[in-house]
This record gives C-alpha cells, sequence and structure tokens, in this order.
C-alpha cells in the first residue's frame, strides 16, 4: 500500500518540480526519470494528463467551485483565488481535510484517482471527489484538481512530453508520434514497445494524426524563388484529413478530433489518403470563397451542428499538402513532386468542399512584397514560402518554411478595464480591456490584450492599475480613462457579440502612449473602416 501512495506522490512531486524548472534539458529529465521509475498504469496516465489527453468528464471546474463554496466561506475562496490567482492552488491550500491530525489517510494511487474519476456519474462526482480530496495533502490536491479539469500548465508541450519519454527509452520520437493519435491512455502497449516486451505499434488500417509540418517566421531573410514557392497564408485553422479503411477522421493542429464539428467536410473525404490544408467557411469575399476567422468561430466547439449552422457557414478545405496517397507514404518527396501528387488527387474530390491553395506568380521577391504589402482580404493571414525540395517533416525544420504574416493594423486605444494574469503572472494586472469613442462620446470596448509588453512595462501597467482603480467589479478593476495604449492586431470584423459591434484578432499591446491624451485616441467609426 505503501508504493500506491507513492505513485501518487511521486507524480504531485514531478508536477512541483517542472513549474519551477525553467531549463528544457532539465524538464526532460525529470520526466524520463519518472517514467522510468513509475510503474503501469500510473506513469501512462501521467502521460496522458501531460500530453492533454485525458478526459474525464464528470468533473467540470464548476462543479469543483460548487464543491469548495460548500466548505469554505465564498468570499474568502474568492479573496483568494484573486490574490493565488490559479483557482486548483486555491482550493488545494483552503481544503479543509476532515481526518484527524493523527489519523493516517488512506493511500491512492495515481491510478485509482483517474480509473474512479472515468467511470462516475456527474451526480456522483462531487462526494466521489470530495472523499479523494480529504485524502489528499495540498501538494496531492493540487495534481488531481489539474489532472481532474485537463490544464496543468506546468510549462510542458506535448511535444516536449513525448520527447522525454523517446529519449528515456532510446526510441526515436518522430517514431513515437506517428503512432500516438492511434492509441489509448494509459499506453499499455507504448510502454511495452519501450521496455522491449511488445513490437513497436504501427498505424496501419487506423486513421491516426501525424505531426504537422511548420514554419518558422520569416525575419530579415530575404529568399529567392526560384528555390521556394509562395502560397498565402489563410486564416482559418490548420487541419489534417485522413481516410483509411472506411474511416474519416478531421485533426487539428494539436491532434484533436474535430470530426463531428465539420460533418460535411468529413462525408466528403471518402478517398484513402491523408491531405493538409486549411478550414475555412464560405463568405461574401472573392466571390463567395473564404469568409474571415470570425465567421469559422461559428462553427468551432461545436459536439452538434444544426442543419441552420450548416447553411449559414458552409465548411471547406484549402488544401496545402499531400501525406499519404492510398497507402503510399509521400513525405519524403520534394515539395514540388508532392504539390503535382497533390494537384491530381484533388480533382477527384467533391470542389465545394476542398480546392487548391494557388501559388503566387512572382517574378521575384520585391515583386512578391509588394503582393503581400497589398492583402487585406478578410481571410489572408500572410505568405507561406516553402522550399521547393523541402520533405514534409514534423515540426520546426530551419529552413524549409516560412510563414511571413502581413503587417499588422495599429489603433490608439483607452484603457478601461483590468484583470490578474495567471500563474506567473498571478500577482500582476496583465490582462487588459481597451476601447475607443462613439461620436457621442462614449468609451466602448473593443478587444483584450494579455502580451505584447516587456516584463518592465508590465510592471509599470501594474502600477498604473493600482494607483488609478476607480471601481472593483471582484477580480477586475475598472481604471480612470487616461491611458492610451497603441494595439496591434491582424484584423477587424463585425461582431453582435461586442457592444462596439466590431472584434479583433490576435490584439496585442505594442506602445504605451503616455504622450497622447486619451481624447485624441481613435474612433469606433475609424475602426470600422478598417473591417475586412
Amino acid at each position: 500500500m505503501a508504493m500506491r501512495w507513492m505513485r501518487m506522490r511521486a507524480f504531485a512531486d514531478l508536477l512541483d518540480r517542472l513549474i519551477y524548472t525553467r531549463s528544457r534539458n532539465a524538464k526532460l529529465k525529470l520526466i524520463g526519470d519518472y517514467l522510468r521509475a513509475t510503474p503501469d498504469p500510473d506513469r501512462g496516465w501521467a502521460m496522458a494528463g501531460l500530453t492533454g489527453t485525458l478526459d474525464l468528464p464528470a468533473v467540470k471546474p464548476a462543479l469543483i467551485r460548487a464543491m469548495v463554496e460548500e466548505r469554505v466561506d465564498p468570499v474568502l475562496f474568492a479573496l483568494s483565488r484573486d490574490f493565488v490567482g490559479d483557482s486548483a492552488e486555491a482550493i488545494a491550500l483552503l481544503w479543509p481535510a476532515r481526518h484527524e491530525p493523527d489519523e493516517e489517510p488512506a493511500p491512492l494511487s495515481l491510478s485509482q484517482v483517474v480509473e474512479t474519476l472515468q467511470h462516475l456519474s456527474r451526480s456522483d462526482a462531487p462526494a466521489v471527489l470530495a472523499a479523494m480530496l480529504d485524502r489528499l495533502d495540498a501538494d496531492e490536491r493540487f495534481a488531481l484538481l489539474k489532472l481532474a479539469t485537463g490544464g496543468l500548465r506546468v510549462g510542458v508541450s506535448a511535444r516536449l512530453a513525448k520527447t522525454a519519454l523517446a529519449q528515456a527509452f532510446g526510441l526515436d520520437v518522430d517514431a513515437v508520434e506517428e503512432v500516438w493519435h492511434g492509441l489509448a491512455p494509459p499506453y499499455a502497449a507504448l510502454f511495452d514497445w519501450a521496455e522491449g516486451r511488445g513490437s513497436q505499434p504501427t498505424a496501419a488500417n487506423v486513421p491516426v494524426f501525424r505531426p504537422f509540418m511548420l514554419a518558422h517566421p520569416l525575419e530579415a531573410e530575404r529568399v529567392s524563388l526560384q528555390d521556394y514557392a509562395a502560397e498565402w497564408k489563410w486564416d482559418g485553422i490548420r487541419v489534417q484529413l485522413v481516410h483509411i479503411a472506411g474511416q474519416t477522421r478531421l485533426y487539428s493542429r494539436a491532434g484533436d478530433d474535430i470530426t463531428h464539428s465539420f460533418p460535411e467536410v468529413a462525408a466528403a473525404f471518402a478517398r484513402e489518403g491523408v491531405l493538409d490544408g486549411e478550414l475555412l467557411v464560405r463568405g461574401e469575399f472573392q466571390g463567395g470563397e473564404a469568409a474571415s476567422f470570425n465567421a469559422l468561430q461559428q462553427r468551432l466547439g461545436r459536439k452538434l451542428v444544426s442543419a441552420r449552422t450548416l447553411a449559414d457557414y458552409p465548411a471547406f478545405v484549402r488544401l496545402y499538402d499531400i501525406l499519404f496517397d492510398g497507402g503510399e507514404d509521400l513525405r519524403q518527396l520534394a515539395w514540388t513532386e508532392r504539390r503535382a501528387r497533390l494537384e491530381r488527387f484533388a480533382t477527384g474530390l467533391d470542389p465545394e468542399r476542398f480546392d487548391m491553395s494557388a501559388v503566387i506568380d512572382a517574378a521575384d521577391f520585391d515583386a512578391l512584397e509588394e503582393i503581400r504589402a497589398g492583402a487585406r482580404d478578410a481571410s489572408i493571414e500572410g505568405v507561406m514560402l516553402k522550399r521547393r525540395d523541402s520533405p514534409y517533416v514534423a515540426g520546426r525544420r530551419a529552413g524549409l518554411w516560412y510563414k511571413w504574416k502581413r503587417d499588422p493594423l495599429i489603433a490608439d486605444c483607452v484603457l478601461m478595464y483590468a484583470q490578474r494574469g495567471n500563474g506567473k503572472r498571478s500577482s500582476f494586472y496583465s490582462d487588459y480591456t481597451f476601447g475607443c469613442w462613439t461620436e457621442e462620446g462614449e468609451l466602448l470596448p473593443v478587444g483584450k490584450a494579455y502580451f505584447g509588453f516587456t516584463d518592465e512595462e508590465l510592471k509599470w501597467l501594474d502600477r498604473y492599475v493600482r494607483n488609478h482603480t476607480v471601481n472593483r467589479f471582484g477580480p477586475v478593476r475598472e481604471v480612470e480613462k487616461a491611458l492610451v495604449l497603441e494595439v496591434a492586431f491582424d484584423s477587424i470584423h463585425e461582431s453582435r457579440r461586442h457592444k462596439s459591434g466590431l472584434a479583433m484578432r490576435f490584439p496585442r499591446v505594442s506602445r504605451i502612449r503616455t504622450d497622447k491624451p486619451a481624447a485624441e485616441a481613435d474612433t469606433i467609426a475609424g475602426l470600422r473602416r478598417l473591417v475586412t
């Protein structure tokens, strides 16, 4: 029984160390050491937590908040959450365990926790989860709550966790990635292969996700269009279409299965192969081709899609690349060869659901720069540059693909509200809501930004918020309408969800304008002229 307790304790210790470890190599070693020392199935559930593949549907944040407010004064909890900046940490510290001080809590293992929570009904979840929290110390409670809500936030990406596993057992990380989405937690077959007890899992006859090839930002480089092909960088979401053994899956960039959200696209892809493309919805732009990302958002995250939504926001995929043609793996071919194969493959697909991302016709880099500068279509985010002889490789490889985003739009906005951040920013007011003026002189919110400023600017802004607060609404502070922030954003769209009628895409603070009076900030009417 002691070993079972040590397993939960070890996972809590792992999370604690990862939070306070900055070095990538040190994180890899911590995870690798844990995986080698921990038996099955605990280490498999730990990997599921670290990679975001653990699903505990009965446990939701609202349920946890309701539980803690039954045991702790709600005002005390709200103040503690605001001070700490993280709900799981605040609950873990505040939770009043009900065992006697000299009573040894019954032990729990990581697998006990996960396997119990997996099979709970929502009605049973509060009592069972509360009983578990009673049996754990503060660090273990924190680990349990983070695991249960699916947001570990310990500075570990899914790729880093898989790299740690591969390094710990002498595996090729790309081979792990290749089969990862065809396996289910707690990954018994994967660890059998890692420790030599079983054969390498394969993706044969299973519609698994393959890692995307990614691009580096183009900074000061100027490349030759003899060596690189240029395409538009479309402003949708990157997707992978997989059809094998009569099954079709649509995967997001993170490897999430989004087939249920776009059933019409999945139904139209019935030819064996694997394609890479950009998911968009049709709209009024470019003769009814692609609408803005704001329109696509009406489709994202829906488990059930109504007939009206399907009609109002019809989805399609603009194809970028081909990974498999039938059962033939094309990833080692040069981009020019894959492009030719993709064009042939696409001729057999429904043109209402699939089209090709065209190569930009430019004589040289200077000509391409002019074309890019003039691109303000709602669905264009910039330009992609792809080396013509590049194979399709997972992740970012220097010199193969570049992304060259269009220059951002700029607006001078007035700071209106601020809220504390999370994690290492939990002590700072780092989330800023800003607005612009109506013709009647009313200030309406047009966006919210969390980044773009330096650490020193963050400290300055935090002091400003504290010294110029005029009202409080829970964790939110209203400030004097006196500070102008220069905000950069990729595009702006009509929105019925906001009082201003506008929504910015990727807003970020680019400059603090202490030199500019708030009355001279931009207007809603001026922003509306930038709508694409």
